[in-house]
């Protein structure tokens, strides 16, 4: 599994190269997540456009990376596909993380 990371101000924007966050990947999505906010990051972008499942061991891939950040960290979750996006409003996580449709949306959020 391979995580393209890029900029968007002072947003770290993470992108999987995988359509699966399920419990065949989580461990590895994990790792990689912690080692991306290892040099201080407190404000991710997770950009999901690209995962078509995921389940409960790629939400807790998520909620660890968003504990490691600490009580001053943001994670915002962009472009989910309708699949994921109902996983994350299951699972109450869309009331935890900000939802953007692209992660370039997040410069139009006020806090």
């Amino acid at each position: 599994m391979k995580i393209d990371v890029r900029m968007i101000e002072e947003w770290k924007v993470l992108t999987p190269d995988q359509s699966r966050l399920d419990a065949c990947v989580s461990n590895e999505f994990k790792r990689l997540l912690v080692e991306a906010v290892e040099d201080g990051t407190k404000k991710l972008i997770l950009d999901l456009s690209g995962i078509e499942f995921i389940d409960s061991s790629g939400l807790g891939a998520i909620v660890c990376c968003f504990q490691k950040l600490g009580p001053h960290g943001r994670v915002a979750l962009a472009g989910p596909q309708e699949s994921v996006a109902l996983m994350l409003r299951l699972t109450h996580v869309d009331k935890v993380f900000t939802l953007l449709e692209t992660p370039e949306d997040i410069l139009q959020e006020t806090c």
